[in-house]
């Protein structure tokens, strides 16, 4: 089965804005790599995170807000996708959220890609009022909203009393432009609650892990698929990896520098796969062993010089075709 490949753009929630000082040139900066993106042929898809501080500490540095980017990227790009990676439950009324991504999916003509998970950043969650429920907590209250999310996108009149959330018949139109609605992808790798969630609702998961940590939890996903009777071939499965590509005969110290900020390159090559294309279709190529058919890659300072994004297009993408 072919691969297919999404790119984050740089939004600012991993410092990867910091060295342009107008934030109207940032956005452009964000959009610019998107378009760049797009221009190549080779990624399906563009992604930002939700989150509202940096990492990995927060810093008073530029994080655009995810929902606004994507309505923005929507109509700044004209045919690759827009996902995010992943928005957080906590933030955002389920039947709001239904909302606005049925007006995104509109505004893109159908070219949302609706990501959600339970959310992780304690920091924020406390910084912006939403408090910090335990985890336990946080994962009943996900699960009310991925029923309420898919339901208000499929369904009219949708009454849902839960725990956590109550719906009494919200009118939810357009309910999108994709059919039966905009693709919903699950974030997170939780065997009892999110895999099962996904068997049972998603279209699409995002799980994290070195190549054995993912043919399990695929092959835990499969199990729900198959105690519910879903197709686990329907279901795309996606890990996101962040990548440094090099070109050959680079020095991957000095190739990286700037990159790294002054981290040991050791420990930033733990952290990013490092190599020449050939060098990083080896590291790709025992997930997609695993079960993985989507990446979706992360490239440092592409907002400075998009470069890489069309490197790994021309010289990655095309080895997984």
């Amino acid at each position: 089965m072919a691969v297919k490949f999404g790119v984050f753009v740089p939004q600012g929630w991993r410092m990867d804005l910091v060295e342009i000082e107008d934030p109207y040139q940032q956005y452009e900066a964000m959009t610019r790599v998107g378009q760049v993106a797009e221009e190549t042929g080779a990624y399906d898809s563009i992604w930002v995170y939700d989150h509202f501080h940096t990492v990995p500490e927060p810093t008073k540095n530029t994080v655009f807000e995810a929902w606004t980017a994507t309505a923005g990227l929507s109509r700044d790009t004209e045919n690759i996708k827009i996902g995010q990676m992943v928005t957080c439950n906590g933030y955002r009324n389920p039947a709001l959220l239904a909302k606005v991504a049925s007006t995104v999916d509109v505004m893109s003509n159908g070219r949302l890609l609706f990501g959600l998970g339970a959310g992780w950043y304690e920091h924020e969650w406390r910084a912006y009022g939403y408090g910090f429920p335990e985890t336990r907590e946080r994962m009943r209250a996900f699960r009310e909203a991925c029923e309420i999310l898919h339901r208000m996108w499929t369904e009219d009149d949708v009454k849902f009393d839960g725990e956590y959330y109550e719906v009494d018949g919200p009118i939810n139109e357009p309910k999108g432009v994709s059919k039966p609605h905009p693709p919903f992808w699950i974030g997170g790798g939780g065997e009892k609650v999110t895999l099962r969630l996904v068997a049972r609702w998603g279209d699409a998961c995002n799980v994290f892990g070195d190549p054995d940590t993912l043919r399990h939890k695929f092959g835990v996903l499969k199990g729900h698929c198959d105690d519910l009777g879903r197709n686990y071939e329907e279901i795309t499965r996606s890990t996101s990896v962040s990548v440094f590509p090099l070109n050959e005969g680079d020095d991957p110290v000095s190739a990286t520098e700037l990159a790294r900020g002054g981290m040991a390159y050791d420990e930033y090559a733990d952290r990013f796969m490092v190599g020449t294309a050939e060098q990083i279709f080896e590291r790709l190529r025992p997930r997609v062993e695993a079960g993985v058919n989507y990446f979706i890659v992360y490239m440092p300072r592409v907002a400075y010089d998009p470069e890489p994004v069309r490197r790994f297009a021309e010289e990655v993408v095309p080895a997984f075709a």
